[in-house]
């Protein structure tokens, strides 16, 4: 530990026992740093770490912590109460300033597979969790502040993070988890007080910005990329460590009574199946919401099988197979919302050949890896025909199906707007004006609706009406369906702009939108707490994306700078 935070730490507890602060009562168990190898060394300075799980590391202090927002049904999982949440030590605790009694902060090491090619040992370059607690409810849950500062794994950056990107990743934690997606979540955003310079676009104009800290929250953070460094070097002890670790921690419910100290190769394969099912699982629900992740290298792969690391990521705002967040990306467009399926099942292969030195038998591994695809295919179709109310798949939904996605392509079309207003589709409506009616508000330039254009999208509504009259379904109970899965309210990016701008102190002068208000960030939570609910006093936030937020930064494409 540094003197700088030593002596903070001290001055800040001087005033306080230890006794009286309500989060010291936190129940932490810290399984991850007692049940595996720890690096010996404890240089919070970039270096190659091995044999190792993790590295302890202490956060950084920080100036002026200031609670900005919380998620209070993540502190009401963590057993932390409103008034704790509002005093000072709440702040200093996920600011790092103080570590609560029986923390103990880490940083783990883990490799992965980057933009497709092997990146070697990585790790939470800018992440420290406080560590592991036993919840309320009898689980466990691991508290990570993200922007903390120097780890050994920081490589040539400052571990720090600014307003912006922890803005974004609060709020999609949150909108994710209440859309239904798998993911992990955030407690807390915090202002550091302190300023971290970046340079937004890589163009050589580097600014101070609003240094932040989120917290963030999950049963674990393991990576694909945990197993897959070990298995590169060889580290064959290591790679046991963490599979029998994870195995016993997080899926216990795979573990038979009378399995041997060492987990067999049978226990080893259910797991990985169990990885491969939940991955895609996750992926069907990104493409329901139309959410694009825009990093998906291994090393941002839950083990889990929950939506980890929000950086690049965005939401189709017009429906385009080929988009992607990532200015990283535009080129290669590698993580386009299209080809997020096959990427997921490359990304668990590479994490099954990691898994093989352990398992004698491999094609037990490659049945599990197989199953991916059906899982997903039928996962997807079943997930299509819920988002058009049809019920139970028929034969010929699969046309219809691949209808739909044809028809969102013909012309600039809101892919949230369209599936929410299709629901209000009368299954009667007997001509193509009517039909069409409900579905104006989706379309971001009429004009592409030329008569050609109409004529082949009424096709299309006309065969799903046909479909809906086999199924007879009453309208009512149809909408009531689809608006149970097509949410009204995502988290667009240029609403979190909106929010960023108003912490900031308001648009800036040259953001093409100086007339446009800004959005509290409490506010626009309570809306994404209920993402399928009307909020008709929020109707605009559910409108298509405006304009100004074609080209501005932060609003379409953006970088991988925090």
């Amino acid at each position: 530990m540094s003197a700088a935070f030593t002596n903070r730490r001290l001055k800040y507890t001087d005033a306080v026992t230890s006794s009286a602060l309500p989060l010291d009562q936190l129940d932490f168990s810290n399984r991850f740093t007692t049940e595996l190898p720890a690096d010996p060394d404890g240089r919070a300075v970039p270096r190659q770490v091995e044999r190792a799980a993790f590295s302890r590391v202490t956060p950084a202090p920080t100036a002026a912590p200031s609670l900005v927002a919380h998620a209070a049904e993540v502190a009401e999982l963590l057993g932390i109460d409103e008034a704790t949440v509002t005093s000072d030590d709440f702040a200093q605790v996920f600011s790092g300033n103080r570590l609560p009694d029986g923390s103990d902060s880490f940083s783990m090491v883990y490799g992965g597979h980057q933009f497709g090619n092997w990146a070697g040992q990585l790790g939470d370059g800018r992440a420290t969790a406080i560590g592991e607690i036993r919840t309320p409810d009898g689980g466990y849950q691991t508290l990570q502040l993200k922007g903390a500062g120097l780890t050994p794994y920081s490589r040539g950056a400052d571990g720090l993070a600014v307003l912006r990107s922890s803005v974004r990743e609060f709020l999609c934690s949150e909108a994710m988890f209440h859309l239904g997606v798998p993911t992990t979540r955030a407690l807390s955003l915090v202002l550091t007080g302190d300023k971290v310079v970046r340079d937004m676009f890589y163009d050589g104009n580097p600014k101070p910005e609003l240094g932040a800290i989120v917290c963030r929250v999950a049963p674990s953070f393991t990576r694909f990329g945990n197993f897959q460094l070990p298995a590169s070097r060889g580290d064959l002890d290591l790679l046991r460590q963490l599979v029998d670790f994870t195995i016993r921690a997080d899926f216990p419910e795979l573990v038979p009574d009378d399995e041997p100290t060492v987990l067999s190769d049978a226990t080893i394969v259910a797991w990985y199946a169990e990885v491969v099912r939940r991955t895609a699982v996750m992926i069907v629900e990104w493409m329901r919401v139309g959410f694009v992740h825009g990093v998906m290298n291994t090393d941002n792969m839950s083990i889990l099988g929950l939506t980890i690391d929000y950086g690049p990521y965005g939401w189709l705002d017009n429906f385009d197979p080929d988009w992607t967040p990532n200015t990283t990306d535009a080129g290669q467009r590698r993580y386009r919302f299209g080809h997020q399926p096959p990427i997921a099942h490359w990304n668990l292969a590479q994490l099954g050949s990691a898994l093989t030195s352990l398992v004698e038998d491999h094609e037990p591994l490659q049945k599990a890896l197989n199953a991916y695809v059906e899982t997903h295919e039928t996962g997807f179709a079943e997930m299509m025909a819920a988002k058009l109310g049809l019920g139970a798949l028929t034969e010929g939904d699969n046309d219809l199906i691949a209808g739909v996605l044809h028809i969102l392509t013909l012309a600039e079309t809101d892919m949230t707007i369209f599936y929410r207003r299709l629901a209000d589709l009368p299954a009667n409506a007997d001509t193509p004006e009517d039909r069409l009616a409900p579905l104006l508000d989706a379309y971001y330039l009429p004009e592409q609706l030329t008569d050609e254009v109409k004529a082949e999208i009424d096709q299309w509504l006309a065969a799903y009406q046909a479909r809906l009259a086999q199924a007879g379904r009453p309208d009512a109970d149809r909408k009531a369906a689809m608006d149970a899965v097509n949410p009204k309210f995502v988290l667009r990016n240029y609403l979190a702009q909106l929010v960023i701008d108003g912490i900031e102190g308001g648009a800036p002068s040259d953001a093409g939108a100086t007339d446009t208000e800004t959005i509290d960030i409490y506010e626009l939570l309570d809306v994404l707490r209920m993402p399928y609910d009307e909020h008709p006093e929020h109707e605009a936030w559910a409108g298509k994306r405006p304009d100004w937020a074609r080209e501005r930064a932060g609003c379409s494409q953006l970088s991988c700078s925090s």
